[in-house]
């Protein structure tokens, strides 16, 4: 599966891939902080584990800094 995440394009190894799945194999020790958008819809946290993705999803993932 192919998909364009922060308009970079990236290959998985799967068919089918969920949102929790794709954020847990780009940031493997964090679950705080970071927001989801497929096409341009934010994806509330709640729902990351049941939002599948598609080939042609337009994904964004922000994550928060510390800083000031």
């Amino acid at each position: 599966m192919e998909l364009k995440i922060n308009n970079r394009h990236k290959q998985f190894d799967r068919e089918t891939l969920s949102a929790q799945a794709l954020l847990d194999l780009e940031f493997p020790n964090r679950q705080n902080g970071i927001a989801l958008a497929v096409n341009n819809t934010v994806i509330p946290k709640i729902h990351w584990e049941t939002t599948l993705l598609n080939e042609t999803d337009d994904i964004l993932i922000i994550t928060a800094t510390q800083g000031g």
